[in-house]
């Protein structure tokens, strides 16, 4: 192996593993792929290396999940983030990734600091509704097709309706499983799919699966209420990345 393609995979598979603990239930926690491959490579291609581990990792969070879900949501989210993905791949010429970054991240540090304001008086839950729904859903497929940084406006639309921690892991997996698969067709398009590309990807699918099992294994075991306040932090965590990613020439 060459030093450069060893020093890939150290960054890819760090990567990889964080992609299969969001996938296996830790919501958000594969937005850090992209920025930790950035230390190796540029963001375009740690994006494309990334994608078939994503869709990879869909296929096991699909069969951990398929009796946990909201049918209701899907039925919002999924069409509404098609939507999202056509624009990205229409405005792909257009698009400033580092606008997107910052605006995705600046709602989600809007949103965490919304939700802690209120955190000795908890507001009722917020039932799903289309509007929110189509709003966010827009978001998430073109934040996805631009970064892979779907999930701080999944979690903003989701969060709030205070599903049971499984139900809220299925819906997560089952839509960002239909995007990213919807974003195979866009990016080979754009000739992002190569074959050093996916030699790459191949290498990755070990480190992803570890990470799905593990991810897992601790959202069963970990109580609800824990579970949401880590997705609070790590939303806030990954909205500052973004930010930051923004900021950095």
């Amino acid at each position: 192996m060459t030093t450069s393609f060893t020093t890939d995979l150290v960054y890819g598979s760090l990567a990889a593993f964080l992609v299969g603990l969001g996938k296996g239930g830790l919501a958000a926690m594969g937005t850090f792929g992209v920025p930790i491959m950035a230390f190796a490579m540029s963001p375009l291609r740690a994006a494309a290396i990334l994608l078939p581990v994503f869709v990879f990792s869909d296929l096991f969070a699909l069969w951990l999940y398929r009796r946990h879900f909201s049918a209701r949501n899907l039925r919002i989210l999924l069409p509404a983030a098609t939507l999202g993905i056509v624009t990205g791949w229409l405005l792909a010429a257009r698009i400033s990734d580092a606008g997107v970054s910052i605006l995705v991240g600046v709602l989600g540090i809007g949103f965490c600091i919304s939700t802690w304001r209120v955190r000795h008086r908890p507001p009722a839950p917020h039932p799903a509704d289309v509007p929110r729904g189509t709003l966010w859903g827009v978001v998430l497929g073109f934040s996805s097709f631009v970064s892979h940084a779907g999930a701080p406006a999944f979690q903003i639309y989701v969060m709030p309706q205070r599903l049971p921690k499984q139900v809220y892991a299925g819906t997560s997996a089952i839509t960002f499983a239909v995007v990213n698969a919807l974003k195979l067709v866009p990016y080979a398009a754009l000739g992002q799919l190569s074959l050093p590309n996916l030699g790459v990807s191949a290498w990755l699918l070990l480190p992803a699966l570890a990470g799905t099992q593990l991810g897992a294994r601790l959202v069963r075991v970990i109580p609800e209420r824990v579970y949401y306040a880590f997705l609070q932090v790590a939303l806030l965590v990954v909205s500052i990345e973004l930010i930051a990613r923004g900021i950095r020439p």
